[in-house]
């Protein structure tokens, strides 16, 4: 009997594509076969590799425009859009052919893209993000786009979303006509709602991340609510060994604290914020991890209660850690709260500002406003600090650890085996 054989488009940085090879994983181990499509950074395809899955490299590499682009500029943004969903109909096509189904996340010119090789392949497509700001709700507004500011005398959800779609259609809808027509398919009046689908999937732990039962419709117009499928986060399944000298590091005093941003560009922010967060800690005699990250962050001397480090997995490392300073990202603050773990989170753009109000929410640890104005100062950072590694927020972080569910990728597995066979 042939294995059902599923290609996942993931274009972004490393919170996109890492939540892809647990999904492959998972999937994997169901028997399947899996191509990843995804940006062709060496550190995305050595994770791919990793995971045992076949990975293809798609697009241009994502760290050098996530750490040269000025955040919020629209500057080449047309071609790079064109470029994206031309590798849609190119090389993820090329990749789907024979395959069972289609499985996307990302900006918009890859989830249309990605829809649209399915749509001519006659197989099952499936939108999946791992953050629901991108989702419309009359509880939150859209988070913009590019170069097109939303009004800011416009204090209606509903109406935001209405005008995030045809923001959508203005800078997305002729360039994707332009390629279904090369493809002969016809066009597409909606270009939010085709590629998110009636039915989005949210990779997101509920308990983190909660849905609200009334939404307004992916098309906007304030139609009903949004029929989002719930699967929990998506983690790769076994942590990876951590490299012998973070090993040594912990062995040899007290559990430090960890602060890396990702890959969010921090420009000349980054030395700032990087002191900042170690005289911090030091303030209360913890030592260091540094995660370099794309901002490149390095120790402020060379102390010994300091470590920098390239690559730690965070499943393995963050339980061992006392607290994590870090950037607000999906995944690294599901996978603090999945570890038990407090937080402090300096939030500067995109989705990170939301999941620093729902750690703030649930008392997991503390959070900066967004985005700040500065890099925080040491003793805004150490007050922080201070308040993550209370005996109150480790209790409520251990408490919430145990509702955290950890099979969001095998239950997502599953619904695509039922999809594909639909």
């Amino acid at each position: 009997m042939r294995r059902m054989r599923v290609v996942v488009s993931a274009y972004g940085a490393r919170g996109s594509v890492e939540p892809m090879a647990g999904l492959a994983e998972a999937l994997r181990e169901r028997g399947a076969e899996v191509r990843v499509c995804a940006p062709p950074d060496g550190e995305f395809t050595e994770l791919l590799d990793g995971s045992g899955v076949a990975a293809i490299p798609v697009g241009a590499p994502v760290r050098p425009l996530v750490t040269t682009v000025k955040p919020g500029s629209a500057v080449g943004l047309a071609q790079r859009a064109a470029d994206l969903m031309a590798a849609q109909f190119g090389p993820v096509a090329e990749a789907a052919e024979g395959c069972d189904v289609v499985v996307a996340t990302g900006p918009l010119p890859v989830t249309a893209g990605a829809r649209s090789v399915a749509e001519r392949l006659g197989v099952p497509y499936v939108y999946a993000t791992h953050t629901p700001v991108v989702l419309p709700s009359p509880h939150q507004p859209p988070p913009g786009r590019r170069g097109r500011p939303l009004p800011p005398d416009v204090e209606d959800n509903r109406e935001l979303w209405d005008l995030d779609a045809r923001l959508a259609n203005d800078m997305f809808g002729a360039m994707l006509g332009a390629f279904r027509d090369a493809a002969g398919l016809p066009p597409v009046d909606d270009v939010r709602g085709y590629a998110f689908t009636d039915r989005p999937w949210l990779a997101a732990d509920p308990v983190l991340s909660p849905w609200p039962t009334a939404g307004i419709g992916i098309g906007g117009g304030g139609g009903g609510a949004v029929d989002v499928v719930r699967t929990g986060a998506w983690f790769r399944p076994v942590a990876r060994p951590l490299p012998p000298e973070v090993t040594a590091f912990l062995k040899a005093g007290p559990p430090p604290v960890y602060v890396g941003f990702g890959s969010t560009p921090l420009g000349t922010a980054g030395s700032a914020l990087a002191r900042a967060a170690i005289e911090a800690a030091r303030e209360r005699s913890r030592r260091v991890i540094l995660a370099r990250g794309w901002a490149g962050l390095t120790p402020t001397d060379d102390g010994d209660d300091c470590l920098a480090v390239d690559e730690a997995d965070h499943q393995a490392l963050f339980a061992r850690v006392a607290a994590v300073i870090h950037h607000g990202g999906a995944g690294t603050t599901t996978t603090a709260a999945r570890a038990g773990t407090p937080q402090v989170i300096v939030p500067r753009a995109g989705d990170q500002p939301y999941w620093a109000d729902r750690i703030a929410t649930l008392g997991l640890g503390a959070t900066l406003p967004a985005p700040p104005p500065e890099p925080p100062s040491p003793t805004v950072l150490s007050a922080a600090l201070a308040t993550a590694l209370s005996p109150e927020t480790r209790a409520r972080a251990e408490a919430v650890r145990g509702r955290i569910r950890d099979d969001g990728a095998t239950v997502a597995a599953g619904l695509l085996f039922e999809t594909a066979g639909r």
